[in-house]
Formats: structure tokens, C-alpha cells, sequence
């Protein structure tokens, strides 16, 4: 049986550009995979804690040799690695807030971090190595090579640096740009290009979801 973990993590809510990308993407998955397991979390909803100095210390201290306050603070968001090792494809939300990603999700990757879970640094394999990663973004502008804020993307290029440090190098983007078209008067200008965004986006989970 094949897994997927789901993660949203925009606080527009219905408002959301990323949601309903990861929403049809996670229909179509289901669809392909009528038996496969599913976990959802909504970071909006339900944020993970922050990690604390005790959690990053247990990490970083092997099982046996931890004080019982360690190992009661790192047992605590075992679920968090539990379902990500038991995953066989990663559905991750992600809006562009500030030029970066949500803070709810940098949270969760200070979580899922920890050297049990990252890669090996010479042969770049982990536990975690082989599974799929989709990660669908909501973007007010363009980002794209040759764009002018090309430069200004501190998504992507971030989120892929975690999973290389975790060993996932299968990973897939899904943009939706150009989502402020509709409200920003200086880029109403660009609504032809949110449009056709947004169709591809839509179009490209779909069917990436029924083969992953």
C-alpha cells in the first residue's frame, strides 16, 4: 500500500491559491490509488510548536543517552517523523509569503531535521531517500528565470536545500504566479499570465498525481 502525506499550510482559507492545487492534486492521487493511506495536516488550522533548545539538544543526543526531559520532549512530535518516514509521496501547500515560505512550515522541517532523518553527507542517502515530493506554491508575482525578481525567490531554492539535506532529490514544483493580478492595479496587467498559471498548475497535478 502506498502512502501520502498532505500538508497545507496558507491562511487565506478560502481565499487560497495553493489549496485548491493541492486539493486536486490529492483527488487525483486518491483516485489512482484507492487503497493508499492518507494523512492530512493543516498548519493553518493546527500549527506544529516551535522547536525548543530541549528538543534540538535530544536530537542531537542518541536514544539511549537522552535525560528523560529529552526524550519526553523529542517523543512528542514523533508523529511528525513517523508520518513522513511512513509516506511514500510528499504533498506539500506552499504560498510565497514575504519572498520566502510560511513560518509554519519552516517549523515543520526544524522538526523533521534531525540526524536520524538527514542524509548521509558523503553518498547523499537517507532514510527518507525515494520518496516522492510535490510541492504545489501560490505566488503573487513571477519569479521565473529572466523575470526581475528572479532573484527574489527564497522559496524554492530553500526548500530544496532542506530536502537535499534530508535526501530527497525527486522533487517537483507546481507554481501559481501571478495571484495578486486580480487585486494590485499595477499588475493587472499580467491577469493573461495568473490565468494561464493557474490552468497549467491545475492541469500538471492532475496528471502528475495519477502516475506518483
Amino acid at each position: 500500500m502506498t502512502n501520502l502525506l498532505h500538508i497545507d499550510s496558507s491562511i487565506q482559507g478560502a481565499y487560497s491559491h495553493s489549496r485548491p492545487v493541492t486539493a486536486a492534486f490529492a483527488e487525483s492521487w486518491k483516485t489512482a490509488n484507492p487503497d493508499g493511506g492518507y494523512t492530512y495536516r493543516d498548519f493553518a488550522v493546527e500549527p506544529v510548536e516551535h522547536v525548543t533548545g530541549l528538543y534540538m539538544a535530544a536530537g542531537n543526543t542518541p536514544a539511549g543517552q537522552r535525560s528523560p526531559e529529552q526524550a519526553a520532549e523529542y517523543d512528542k512530535f514523533k508523529p511528525l517523523r513517523d508520518e513522513l518516514l511512513a509516506a511514500d509521496v510528499v504533498l506539500l501547500g506552499v504560498p510565497m509569503y514575504n519572498f520566502t515560505i510560511p513560518s509554519t512550515i519552516k517549523t515543520w522541517m526544524d522538526h523533521v531535521l534531525v540526524p536520524e532523518l538527514r542524509a548521509d553527507p558523503e553518498s547523499g542517502k537517507g532514510p527518507l531517500t525515494g520518496k516522492k515530493v510535490f510541492v504545489a506554491t501560490a505566488r503573487g508575482g513571477s519569479y521565473a528565470p529572466g523575470t526581475p525578481k528572479e532573484d527574489w525567490d527564497h522559496q524554492e531554492p530553500l526548500l530544496r536545500h532542506y530536502f537535499e539535506g534530508l535526501g530527497l532529490d525527486d522533487v517537483t514544483f507546481i507554481h501559481t504566479e501571478m495571484t495578486l493580478a486580480y487585486s494590485i492595479e499595477h499588475l493587472k496587467q499580467f491577469q493573461h499570465i495568473a490565468d494561464a498559471s493557474k490552468e497549467n498548475a491545475f492541469k500538471s497535478v492532475q496528471e502528475l498525481a495519477a502516475i506518483a
